[in-house]
């Protein structure tokens, strides 16, 4: 597997725990409402940017970029 692809993987999996973790989501849940609002193509998209960014940074880019396509978190 090639280094960047592995690595936007592990990325990947750590937005979802950290989303899930700051939102008080199982993983499946974060997983679903990122997928639905379009949270996983915006990690995807924009991993060459985000990722040098702390997680926590990240992570409040992914909520406002999710809640901007209509999610709604409580």
């Amino acid at each position: 597997m090639e280094t960047k692809i592995k690595d936007k993987i592990e990325y990947t999996v750590i937005c979802i725990s950290e989303f899930a973790k700051k939102h008080r989501l199982t993983l499946p849940q974060a997983f679903n409402y990122l997928k639905r609002w379009k949270g996983i193509d915006f990690i995807d998209k924009g991993y060459d940017v985000e990722h040098l960014f702390s997680i926590e940074d990240a992570v409040d880019d992914l909520t406002a970029y999710c809640q901007r396509q209509g999610g709604q978190l409580a």
